[in-house]
Order: structure tokens, then sequence, then C-alpha cells
């Protein structure tokens, strides 16, 4: 069972972000600040949510959230910067993008850069903890499930539209067959092999 707040009666932003792990495309970051009493049974962190329930979900945290935000990294920059910085960078984006200005930031893991002098909490595992962390996993992820689509289409080979950029044997495969696209992360796994 999601706990609905960290702490009653302030407002709270729960963040997240989606691709970290993979070897294409970019990392996507949310942050969402929930109303009191939000409560829905499907939500849950978007690992524990199927492809269908979190589609289903993502309009309902976008039209009942207070505010909420998505901001991503791309391909390129989180090979000059590096994946951590990247994922850092996508979660402040969208902190400064939402449209009421949280007093508790929570996040998602162990580790986080403080965002302009606002309080935060890091909480392992708090997509499967908190419902406004897990809100903002199921944003996360759905807005890159829905950007890797969209690059499938150009580069239908690596079959985006099932490992989603993740490094799944058919994806290191369809490399090895085919070498890297302009979408994969040059500094990655196998990716790193096929860089000219």
């Amino acid at each position: 069972m999601l706990q609905p707040y960290f702490k009653e009666g302030i407002l709270e932003a729960g963040c997240d972000e989606a691709g970290r792990g993979c070897l294409a495309g970019p990392v996507f970051a949310a942050s969402v600040i929930l109303p009191p009493g939000f409560y829905h049974p499907l939500l849950n962190d978007s690992k524990q949510v199927t492809e269908e329930n979190r589609e289903i979900l993502r309009p309902i945290i976008e039209n009942e959230a207070l505010t909420w935000a998505v901001a991503m990294v791309d391909w390129v920059e989180i090979d000059e910067i590096n994946i951590l910085k990247a994922s850092f960078k996508a979660m402040h984006v969208a902190i400064g993008q939402l449209k009421l200005s949280p007093d508790l930031l929570l996040i998602d893991g162990h580790l986080f850069p403080a965002y302009f002098g606002l309080v935060h909490k890091c909480v392992i595992g708090g997509d499967a903890l908190y419902a406004s962390i897990a809100a903002a996993s199921i944003l996360a992820k759905t807005h890159r499930d829905e950007f890797m689509l969209k690059i499938h289409e150009e580069y239908p080979q690596y079959c985006w539209n099932k490992n989603k950029g993740y490094g799944t044997a058919q994806h290191r495969g369809k490399i090895k067959e085919f070498g890297i696209s302009p979408y994969h992360r040059k500094t990655f796994g196998i990716c790193k092999e096929y860089v000219q």
C-alpha cells in the first residue's frame, strides 16, 4: 500500500527517472505534486505496473495532479556528462517546470544534488513507497516509451517498440548485426565496441 505523503499538510513533489540503464535513447525524469487524498488502485512503481495499466494511469495523473512536469536529457549529452549527472539534470529541469513550488522533494534513490535550496529526502525504492514518486515513475516511463516508439519507426531493426532501448539479448544481437544508430549511447556497454 503506497503512503499518501511523507509529511501531512505540505506540498510534496515526487521525482523519478526512466531509462538510466538503456543502451539507446534519452533519460526522462518526472516530478509530480498530487492533491491530498489522491488514490488509484493501479498506482504503483512503474516496474510493477503493466504497460496497459501505465497507459491508463498516465492521463489520470496528468489530469488530477496539482502540477506535473517531464524533462529529458538526450543520448549525446548522456555520453558527454555521464548518466548519473544526466539523470539529475533531467530531474532538476522537471522540478523547475512545476507550476507550484513544493515544500519537499521526495526523490527515488539514495543520492540527489540539492535543487536551489529546496528541502529533499532521498528514498531507496521510493517509487514503491510513496504515491507521488510512483506517479512520477509512471509519467517518466510512459513519456520515454512514447519517445522510443517514435524513433523505432526510424530504426525498426533494433526493435525499440519491444525493448525500449534496454540492453536485452535481442537488442544486443541487433547491435552486433547492424552496428549502432545515431540514438545509441556510445559510452554504454556493447555500444562502445561499435563506435567508429
